[in-house]
């Protein structure tokens, strides 16, 4: 699944990454939510930014009332709190992440806008507090909004049918081996660290997302192959893995390559 997004966002890893900034829209794209915040350590109070955003717009949504939850493996440690009013559309809240390292969900419930109610609408967010090495070795409970973060920034929802297909792979697949898993906890670290970053470049930028979406679609189409094969050893994931990673590179790298070859060749004749 993810570990082929390294052949394909290489060149955009020259890119600033924050890993301490996400956007996601709520339940029913409403509102888009930022989550902004520096480096976390536990058992230190942090203060988390969160800013409501008009998604036509992409400006700030004042007079929203809100309640925020935090928890980790379901253990709540702030809140939930009452309804909250903010006037200008962006608070700060500060947090005490006392559960030590690890993931935590930060979960906003929106409930009103322009001092009028609506349906309740909830945006969770995934934030890493302490140490990389320190994360969960799998990451089942929080990808429904932050694990695929770029997949689901260019196809629109987490339901999406290219998501789905992705964590589909990441659960029953990779995850289903040592060699697997070890690898995803390897890699999940250097993929939070730019994922955010994408993500937010393509809500911020309709024709790079369009380009994400062209970039993503092979790849996905070739992880496709491993619906039709059985995984039942070592063996089999690391030979099946490092076949996918030669026919990516081979897709994204040789035939480019190939046709500016062949372009320079017939220029020069």
């Amino acid at each position: 699944m993810k570990f082929l997004f390294v052949l394909l966002l290489f060149p955009l890893l020259t890119i600033p990454a924050f890993a301490e900034s996400q956007t996601l829209p709520t339940e029913e794209g409403t509102l888009n939510v930022k989550l902004t915040h520096d480096p976390i350590e536990p058992n230190v109070i942090t203060k988390i930014n969160i800013d409501f955003i008009n998604p036509f717009t992409q400006k700030i949504q004042i007079h929203i009332d809100y309640s925020i939850t935090v928890s980790k493996d379901g253990e709540i440690i702030f809140g939930p709190t009452q309804l909250i009013h903010t006037s200008v559309g962006s608070v700060t809240i500060p947090i005490e992440f006392k559960l030590g390292e690890g993931i935590y969900s930060i979960d906003v419930k929106v409930e009103g806008i322009l001092f009028n109610p609506i349906p309740p609408e909830t945006v969770s967010f995934d934030i890493m507090v302490g140490e990389a090495d320190a994360q969960p070795n799998t990451t089942p409970d929080n990808e429904e909004n932050g694990g695929c973060l770029i997949a689901t920034a260019t196809f629109g929802s987490e339901l999406a049918p290219q998501v789905q297909q992705l964590r589909e792979l990441r659960d029953n697949t990779i995850l289903s081996t040592e060699s697997g898993t070890a690898f995803m906890t390897g890699f999940n670290q250097f993929y939070y660290s730019f994922s955010p970053t994408i993500a937010d470049l393509e809500r911020e930028h309709p024709v790079f997302k369009e380009v994400m979406k062209l970039t993503l679609t092979p790849m996905i189409s070739s992880l496709s192959l491993l619906n039709y094969v059985d995984i039942d050893s070592e063996q089999e994931m690391l030979g099946y893995g490092i076949s996918l990673i030669l026919l990516n590179i081979g897709m994204y790298v040789g035939v480019p390559v190939f046709g500016i070859l062949k372009l320079y060749q017939f220029r020069k004749n």
